[in-house]
């Protein structure tokens, strides 16, 4: 089996709850090695050009505002199916909709401040990590 990587962040709103030792904790007991880590503060630039493809979305500038208003740790995740898998561990966007034990539904504290991103894809796994890593 091939291994893949994808691209975590865990939060502002979880980072100012000093969770990163959990969340990274939940994606090792969950397969997932880690390759690449970094605390970051997104300048409003940054996360406009990260979310850009949420840029005609209604929540956009809070989603911005959100990203820039603390420290967040993107990492570089990898085993087998990683995309797909960390999104089923993450859990939904909605906290109170996320199954039992995910990041989200213990970790996040509304639909905004949920915790952790994930890429969606392959392809914007690769376009994202190359965001924060680029080689």
């Amino acid at each position: 089996m091939t291994a893949e990587r994808t691209l975590a962040i865990i939060k502002p709103d979880a980072v100012g709850r000093n969770l990163i030792g959990k969340i990274i904790a939940h994606l090792e007991g969950a397969g997932f090695v880690i390759r690449e880590l970094q605390m970051t503060r997104l300048s409003e630039d940054e996360a406009r050009r990260f979310y850009e493809v949420h840029s005609e979305r209604p929540f956009y500038q809070s989603l911005v505002a959100f990203m820039t208003s603390g420290r967040c740790v993107p990492m570089v995740l990898e085993r087998h199916s990683a995309v797909s898998a960390l999104r089923e561990t993450i859990g939904a966007t909605d906290p109170a909709r996320a199954a039992h034990g995910t990041v989200r539904a213990l970790y996040a504290e509304s639909v905004e401040r949920n915790a952790i991103h994930a890429s969606d894809s392959p392809e914007n796994a690769a376009r994202e990590i190359d965001f924060f890593f680029p080689s």
